[in-house]
């Protein structure tokens, strides 16, 4: 069993930052994918970006590619994702979830946060 707590959600104008933390506890976090998924009002659960265990490899969205950058700090069981040159479009719940492959299909990933909300004002 794996325990994920997403911060650092907000209010931020178009064109600037926030950085997301995922903090895990309780099986080894090292031995997980770790993904950051977004959802939007109405919408489906959209993958963002996903970090292998070593964070050796990486894959992302093509909407956020160039934007946003996911990294992880195993000793600290801490999954990050940066975002910059937010545009309203990036508004959606983020949720970071643990899994076994980088894969950008929710249901590859078994453990998952409560999310937290970015919003961007043009």
């Amino acid at each position: 069993q794996v325990q994920l707590v997403e911060s650092g959600g907000g209010l931020v104008q178009a064109g600037g930052s926030l950085r997301l933390s995922c903090l895990a506890s309780g099986r080894t976090f090292r031995a997980y994918v770790m993904g950051w998924f977004r959802q939007a009002p109405g919408k489906e659960r959209d993958f963002v970006a996903a970090i292998n265990w070593s964070g050796g490899s990486t894959d992302y969205a093509d909407s956020v590619k160039g934007r946003f950058t996911i990294s992880r700090d195993n000793a600290k069981s801490t999954v990050y994702l940066q975002l910059n040159s937010l545009k309203p479009e990036d508004t959606a719940v983020y949720y970071c979830a643990a899994g076994s492959v980088i894969s950008s299909t929710p249901s590859h990933y078994a453990y998952w946060g409560q999310g937290t909300q970015v919003t961007v004002s043009s």
